[in-house]
């Protein structure tokens, strides 16, 4: 009897959930998706340091993630891609992080859009698109289709899927009043591109008589299964791009002047879902948000919603009678955040929330942002210092 109590209290005890290598990979992914998360889990222990540091779980965790990303961002069209950083210290992702994936900066053309943690580039001098991830540094150079050089397009990719899409749209000039949009659809997990898709642009001529129905070089903007551009010109519309029917259409914006002096506009997600619209007229510093619905017969209008007051919410002031100039930016279409210019500076608005913050003093008014929502896996440090924590990065 003795001896086998004495074996009993010899005996090791059984090891901690944190001590289990197998549990703690299903436990770690589960934590923050913040900047900060996978730096700090880094700091606990060797252990952890392992675990977080292996590209397995950085796969792992951003696909986790990927339904709720971050806004990191945003990345400047116009001044070589330079990153504008959105969040806050611990969080904040240095501005220097991304470096375009081009030797040469004069390589590309220029950016057509960013979506799911994806940007997507026009080289120079070359008919091909870049698809490039600016996390993970991964680069996809893609062959276009004849006739699409020079195009607008999109990238984008399912939650949880590792292959991603590319749609290119191009504007054919046939003759004055036959100009159709034709798009093309390219999958990674094919390699291949789709049929072409087309559809009859309105013949709206302007003054002169040549039409002058075009796209703006606004990001397209994903509203469930369709991706949406914005048309210029005298017919205010938006070209539909339905990815699950493979179609094209053109919708009417809502009744407001679109082109009246100062006044911008944005496609966007409506809140609670469904295509909307902001539209953001300087004379009395409004922003209204409208929205699309169908009624019980099939028929599709537009709804005014909220009209939100900027000169109330930026505390904006005028020292003469003129109103200050306004302009948007960029928008990010997973956090319904817009990039609005003021000559007060540069500031990010949460449309759902009203929380805005000051990014910059000041930027070009005329510049144009892709916005990086993504789940950011780089870091493996946070350095507390005597200006606070800070965001480091072993490359």
């Amino acid at each position: 009897m003795r001896s086998r109590r004495r074996r009993r209290r010899v005996r090791s005890p059984a090891a901690g959930p944190l001590d289990d290598g197998d549990l703690l990979s299903e436990i770690l992914p589960r934590l923050s998706p913040q900047p900060s998360s996978l730096p700090r889990a880094s700091l606990v222990c060797k252990r952890w340091r392992s675990i977080v540091s292996d590209p397995g779980f950085f796969r792992r965790f951003r696909l986790r993630h990927r339904r709720n990303p971050h806004l990191l961002g945003f990345f400047d069209k116009y001044d070589d891609m330079s990153f504008l950083p959105t969040l806050d210290a611990p969080n904040c992702v240095p501005p220097g992080r991304f470096s375009l994936p081009f030797d040469d900066v004069d390589d590309y053309r220029f950016s057509l859009g960013c979506r799911h943690g994806l940007l997507l580039f026009w080289p120079m001098k070359r008919f091909q698109v870049v698809v490039w991830d600016p996390v993970t540094g991964d680069q996809h150079r893609i062959a276009v289709p004849p006739g699409f050089d020079g195009t607008h397009g999109a990238v984008l990719r399912a939650t949880g899927d590792e292959h991603f899409q590319v749609v290119l749209v191009v504007r054919h000039s046939d003759d004055k009043q036959h100009t159709p949009a034709v798009a093309c659809v390219y999958s990674s997990k094919t390699g291949l591109w789709g049929d072409r898709i087309s559809t009859p642009l309105p013949y709206q001529p302007d003054v002169s008589g040549s039409p002058n129905t075009m796209l703006y070089e606004f990001d397209a903007v994903l509203v469930g299964d369709s991706l949406h551009w914005m048309l210029s010109g005298n017919f205010g519309g938006i070209l539909k791009f339905d990815l699950e029917k493979q179609s094209l259409a053109v919708i009417r914006v809502p009744p407001v002047d679109m082109y009246g002096q100062g006044n911008y506009f944005q496609v966007m997600r409506a809140e609670g879902g469904g295509l909307g619209f902001l539209f953001m007229s300087v004379s009395d510093y409004a922003a209204q948000l409208w929205k699309r619905k169908t009624d019980c017969d099939g028929v599709a209008s537009w709804e005014l919603g909220r009209t939100i007051q900027l000169d109330k919410v930026l505390s904006l002031k005028s020292e003469d009678k003129n109103p200050i100039a306004l302009s948007i930016l960029g928008f990010a279409e997973q956090n319904s955040a817009v990039l609005i210019w003021t000559v007060n500076g540069t500031f990010m608005i949460h449309l759902d929330s009203l929380n805005f913050k000051k990014l910059a003093e000041t930027t070009a008014r005329c510049s144009h942002y892709h916005p990086f929502e993504s789940v950011y896996t780089a870091g493996t440090r946070v350095d507390v210092g005597h200006d606070g924590a800070e965001l480091l990065v072993d490359m």
